[in-house]
């Protein structure tokens, strides 16, 4: 254990915005390598609970490029990162560097590494058409490039690895899979919700989705899902949209000119300590996504036992066994996700049984079990 406190661990993140669920799973990393440093260009602050429980250095300013828009996923684009982890770098001289996908700080550390001999785990959240630039020539050899100095990768899932080793040419005995981006119940239940206002508006079943309000997450596809819902006679149940972005104010004007307020609503952008009142609250979670590398709020339903909705879009639709703990549908075909909907609004019974599955599924995966199987492939990357 003692090489263990000793060991040189850098993280190297573009950005930790919206990464909030990462708090705890470096919380507990730094318990067992206790000179790890995370470096970020964008960094938000800690999450409560979490306050200054590892270490991280702020480097220079991440400026997310976009050079094209997209109707369907991710814009494409790229961050302009701070040559200044050069020095930081130097000075640390870590022996091992997790670093975050094919940004340009993962190809600074492969062009030091003959020359430090430290060690470089790629992360690779997961697989999707915008992210993995299959489109782009040089992009596509840029990582190709990368990929054949690093020691090691980790994905959470099996998309992810299938765009390492067939399109990118890692070699399969390099590439682990494990879902590494794991919820925390504390992180969700730091700060205190005062929801009596709204409990008295609800009719159940009550489905919610949490998260940006952005073309990519599909929400205007979830709203024709309910309009068909309402043809049907379907009204005795509630859609809570806990979020925001720019497409909020459309999509809201949008919901009462189509007579969808009475099962619709909106209710902003929530704290991520406060998130574990609304998921309480609900009954079945909704994930209409278009395009996501993981959708790490499936797994944070999936904690407090909703049965889940997932796009077949979603990386994490992997952690959905249909039937048993929820549905896999496909977010452009409205008319079988307002099916699904109206099978739990017909079968409450539905709900307990499958949330309960999903709470026995996600219970094997938590901030601990993430640090520690990240323990063991350190142990393998250096063996």
């Amino acid at each position: 254990m003692n090489y263990k406190n000793d060991l040189r661990i850098a993280w190297l993140f573009p950005s930790i915005v919206l990464g909030n669920y990462w708090h705890p799973i470096l919380c507990n990393f730094t318990k067992i390598f206790k000179n790890t440093v995370v470096y970020t260009g964008e960094w938000p602050g800690f999450t409560e609970g979490y306050e200054n429980s590892f270490n991280v250095e702020l480097v220079g300013k991440t400026k997310r490029i976009q050079t094209s828009q997209s109707s369907k996923g991710y814009s494409p684009g790229f961050d302009y990162l701070s040559p200044a982890i050069l020095n930081r770098l130097f000075r640390f001289r870590p022996q091992i560097i997790f670093t975050l996908a094919y940004s340009l700080w993962s190809f600074i550390a492969m062009l030091l590494k003959p020359i430090f001999g430290w060690k470089i785990v790629i992360y690779y959240e997961g697989s999707a058409p915008t992210v993995d630039a299959c489109n782009s020539t040089f992009r596509i050899l840029w990582r190709q490039m990368i990929t054949r100095f690093a020691d090691a990768f980790v994905t959470n899932n099996q998309r992810g690895k299938y765009y390492l080793t067939n399109t990118l040419k890692a070699k399969k005995e390099l590439v682990v899979v494990k879902p590494i981006e794991v919820p925390d119940m504390k992180a969700m239940t730091a700060l205190p919700a005062n929801i009596e206002s709204t409990q008295l508006k609800l009719q159940r079943p009550i489905f919610i989705f949490v998260g940006q309000v952005i073309h990519r997450k599909g929400i205007q596809l979830l709203l024709e899902a309910c309009l068909l819902l309402q043809a049907q006679n379907y009204r005795d149940y509630t859609l809570l949209i806990v979020g925001d972005g720019p497409q909020r104010d459309e999509l809201q004007v949008l919901t009462n000119q189509s007579g969808l307020q009475n099962c619709v609503q909106w209710l902003g952008w929530m704290e991520y300590g406060v998130l574990s009142a609304y998921f309480q609250m609900a009954d079945v979670f909704v994930f209409p996504t278009l395009e996501d590398t993981w959708g790490m709020v499936v797994l944070e339903a999936m904690a407090f036992s909703k049965p889940i909705l997932c796009s077949k879009w979603a990386g994490a639709s992997e952690m959905v066994v249909e039937g048993e703990n929820g549905y896999i549908f496909d977010p452009h075909n409205p008319e079988n996700l307002a099916k699904l909907m109206k099978n739990f609004i017909d079968n409450p019974t539905l709900i307990n049984a499958m949330g309960s599955k999903s709470k026995q599924l996600i219970s094997q995966y938590t901030p601990e079990t993430s640090a520690n199987f990240l323990s063991e492939v350190i142990d393998v990357v250096l063996s």
